[in-house]
């Protein structure tokens, strides 16, 4: 049987066929996005890089979070972690943010992008 995209549910697989949130049981929200992998837990967020990608794995403290840049985008969404510490990308006219912060999202993720932000800026807020 082939294993398309659009048979999963809205969840991407990793690189290597795994599945993420079973991999971060103890995450309050995972979600797989094109260009890596966020787990965001109580106390921290975890963003797990694709071996295509520029940026390092990297690990956030709920203290170091400002907030949460968010938009849904006609075909791509971004989600943009506020870092004390790390500059802001604003993207351009028709690019979106770029940042090792920044992950990028298709429609299928769009909820989970969601349910990530509210936790992100509950844990800001805190």
């Amino acid at each position: 049987m082939v294993d398309l995209p659009w048979s999963r549910g809205g969840r991407e697989t990793g690189e290597d066929g795994t599945d993420p949130v079973e991999e971060h049981a103890d995450a309050i929200v995972v979600c797989a996005f094109q260009d890596g992998t966020l787990s965001v837990y109580e106390d921290r967020v975890v963003i797990e890089r694709a071996g295509r990608s520029k940026f390092d794995d990297k690990t956030i403290s709920s203290d170091e979070i400002r907030g949460v840049d968010y938009s849904e985008g006609i075909t791509i969404g971004y989600l943009q972690i506020e870092q004390t510490g790390v500059e802001v990308d604003a993207g351009g006219l028709l690019s979106d943010p770029v940042n090792e912060n920044t992950l990028h999202f298709g429609r299928g993720n769009r909820e989970c992008a969601r349910e990530a932000r509210e936790e992100i800026l509950g844990q800001a807020r805190a």
